[in-house]
């Protein structure tokens, strides 16, 4: 158990909070490519890490992330008017682009040169596997890290997003405990393996006929051990199913906030817990898939 000074100090990540400033030295997902995939009006709020904001695409194709208010008289962009090569305010009409530069300030004389001294918040934003990835730390952003899920052809690969009534670190810490799927998930009857395509703990052991859900429901007192690494730790679980065979599960924690799990054999899922603010999460997922491409259309309307 850890304090409450010390659980505060972790799951408080607003502006000014330390755990806050670490996080924004990392990579953090704001949204999903498909949330922007209107072609009429692709603007959407978002909260992140306690701050609001508006993430957007632009005529170009370009993605944005800007302070959700007009540095004007304080308009909510997100009911602002993608046009002229930027988010235009909905009030007076005053232009940005991605970068959050100002770009006309209509009220002003044609000569007025006012513009150029105003500039509105934004973070940079990359498009990975349908996600879109925000840095809201200081400096040069980092390179984002050559995980499976980044590196797979979007054939291979489906994003989904949900969001959880509790801080981050409260859904990290059940997401990489292997001993909750033995009653939290626990299956009562065994189901074909074969119809289980995209869904955990359905799949058959490797060198086993037994059923994944089998496995999880009797073997409920696994060995764990935990091995660090230099991108966090991993969690190594082992479920020993006969004098021959053991079930091993592997974990990769990616700190501060991502990890990696085997969803079935040819499968595993990438996650990020992303604060909204202190007491809400999204949890983002990129499922990835090593054998055939995924069927998205499945895997949606299984989720939906």
């Amino acid at each position: 158990m850890i304090s409450a000074e010390q659980n505060d100090l972790i799951t408080r990540t607003g502006p000014g909070t330390a755990a806050g400033a670490l996080m924004r030295r990392y990579w953090q997902p704001a949204a999903l490519v498909d949330e922007l995939a209107s072609t009429n009006r692709p603007i959407k709020p978002v909260r992140l890490l306690g701050e609001d904001l508006v993430i957007f695409r632009d005529q170009d194709g370009r993605y944005g992330l800007v302070g959700r208010h007009c540095p004007h008289r304080g308009t909510d962009l997100a009911y602002g008017r993608l046009e002229d090569g930027g988010l235009r305010c909905a009030f007076h009409g005053w232009l940005f682009d991605v970068d959050g530069r100002c770009l006309q300030t209509p009220a002003e004389p044609a000569t007025s040169k006012m513009c150029a001294n105003i500039r509105l918040k934004s973070y940079p934003v990359v498009e990975k596997s349908g996600i879109l990835f925000a840095y809201l730390g200081g400096g040069e952003p980092p390179a984002l890290p050559q995980f499976d899920c980044f590196v797979a052809p979007s054939t291979h690969t489906f994003a989904f997003k949900g969001m959880i009534d509790c801080n981050w670190l409260q859904s990290l810490e059940v997401g990489i405990d292997p001993v909750h799927t033995s009653f939290l998930h626990r299956f009562f009857e065994d189901e074909d393996p074969n119809q289980g395509y995209g869904k955990m703990f359905r799949d058959t052991s490797k060198d086993s006929d037994m059923p994944m859900t089998k496995i999880m429901r009797e073997f409920s007192r696994p060995r764990i051990e935990v091995e660090p690494t230099d991108y966090g730790f991993r969690l190594v679980t082992l479920r020993q199913i006969s004098d021959a065979n053991a079930h091993v599960r592997v974990t990769n924690l990616i700190f501060p906030n991502a990890f990696i799990i085997p969803m079935s054999r040819e499968m595993t899922i990438s996650q990020w817990h992303v604060p909204i603010d202190d007491t809400r999460h999204y949890w983002y997922a990129i499922f990835t898939s090593f054998g055939a491409p995924v069927n998205k259309d499945e895997m949606r309307r299984q989720r939906l």
